[in-house]
């Protein structure tokens, strides 16, 4: 009689469905899954130790290629964990921006996840809406940073410029005449506050579009609902933050349990889930479109009616303007000292975190005095919640391994760091 026997299967590391460089060593029992032994470190860049060896403004750049779909949150947690050290108080203006741009930030994160999530699933409809709206969003990146992708936009002690007036515009070519051109300027007229109002106006339209496509489709909830279950009491014991605690049914997010910047003065929601289940994830996200759409509404409006600076006046930390640098023989010191030795910050170590999109994205910084980080140790949310992929996907079927890492919405940058 025939031994029957389960097998061995590779699922990546290039399989269009890994997210990146995962390999997934799964133990099969005819098409169900026995055991998921994540395999990572494909990516790994050493980061933590590179930060190490240069100044702290240098190292700002690293943090936008972490996680590469939630570039300045991850900027933003690095740069508050600096400003804790040095103790130094952040212009209110410079905040609004923040907290403005990391949500923009966390509807970019979530519009490639319902894109490539959908697409892993079967629905290639979603991935072309939602390129369609982060071009959008990311002319607003190109705005401030001159970066489409990885800005380097935050500073210690706040941004590195105001807003600007004007909006970047499209030129009219073979393809597109100059009707058509007009006509695709049409919302570029303003400042960039005005295209972000004009965005936000649209949005829900947009969130709407998803919804129709999704939300009640037959295969969708298929692919979706009692998927990859995980209890309340579970999901924290594994440490989930962010999304996937939430899609649990745990009414948790530092932006209202551990207020930082200006969210205590905004006003939204935490959606939460019931069931703990892949579908309960995608509406929490869903949501949360929605509700980030609220905030950075919030902030254009206080933005309008409130100039001032948006970096701290000490020299120590923040360059002189160009202006008083050429004129005044202190600030060109200040400023020559600043950007070949860096910020010396006083020692001590600071732990802050922030809601990043996909959870808890922690930075722990131990500094000796030195002008360049003692010691750097990132706390990626995506890294939990790969650790907690077998037991998720522990007798569902391949298949929905797939739907499994899909709503995990993981990102190689921050796990592999």
């Amino acid at each position: 009689m025939a031994e029957i026997r389960n097998y061995t299967m590779n699922f990546g590391p290039q399989h269009p469905a890994a997210h990146g460089v995962l390999r997934l060593v799964l133990e099969l029992d005819g098409e169900v899954v026995r055991r998921a032994d994540p395999h990572i470190g494909l990516l790994h860049r050493a980061t933590e130790k590179l930060a190490e060896n240069k100044t702290y403004l240098q190292s700002v750049p690293y943090m936008d290629r972490l996680d590469y779909v939630s570039m300045m949150v991850n900027e933003h947690a690095y740069v508050m964990a600096i400003e804790k050290l040095l103790q130094i108080e952040v212009p209110i203006r410079a905040q609004y921006i923040r907290v403005m741009f990391d949500e923009i930030t966390r509807i970019l994160n979530h519009l490639l996840w319902i894109g490539a999530h959908a697409l892993d699933v079967g629905a290639m409809t979603m991935f072309l809406y939602a390129f369609r709206e982060r071009e959008d969003l990311m002319d607003c990146y190109e705005a401030v940073s001159g970066a489409r992708l990885h800005a380097a936009y935050y500073r210690p002690g706040g941004v590195y410029r105001d807003l600007p007036d004007t909006m970047p515009k499209y030129q009219s070519s073979k393809i597109h005449d100059e009707k058509q051109t007009r006509l695709r300027n049409a919302n570029r007229e303003g400042s960039l506050l005005d295209f972000i109002e004009d965005f936000t106006n649209r949005f829900p339209t947009y969130v709407d579009e998803y919804e129709t496509l999704l939300t009640d489709n037959r295969i969708w909830k298929q692919r979706l609902v009692d998927i990859g279950v995980v209890s309340p009491e579970r999901a924290k014991a594994l440490g989930f933050t962010g999304p996937m605690l939430r899609g649990s049914g745990v009414e948790w997010d530092l932006r209202k349990k551990q207020p930082y910047e200006v969210y205590d003065r905004l006003e939204f929601d935490i959606p939460v889930g019931v069931n703990g289940d892949c579908y309960d994830r995608y509406l929490v996200r869903m949501e949360e479109f929605r509700q980030s759409n609220r905030i950075i509404k919030q902030c254009v409006d206080w933005l309008r009616k409130n100039p001032g600076p948006v970096i701290t006046d000490n020299h120590k930390v923040a360059p002189p303007s160009r202006v008083t640098m050429k004129q005044n023989m202190e600030e060109m010191i200040h400023h020559f000292k600043l950007f070949t030795e860096g910020i010396h910050v006083p020692p001590g170590e600071a732990y802050v975190a922030v809601e990043h999109p996909k959870g808890e994205f922690g930075i722990y910084l131990v500094s000796n005095g030195a002008n360049k980080p003692y010691r750097l140790k990132i706390r990626a949310p995506g890294f939990a919640h790969l650790a907690a992929l077998d037991e998720m996907s522990r007798g569902h079927m391949i298949s929905d391994v797939v739907a499994i890492i899909g709503t995990q919405d993981i990102v190689f940058g921050e796990i592999d760091r």
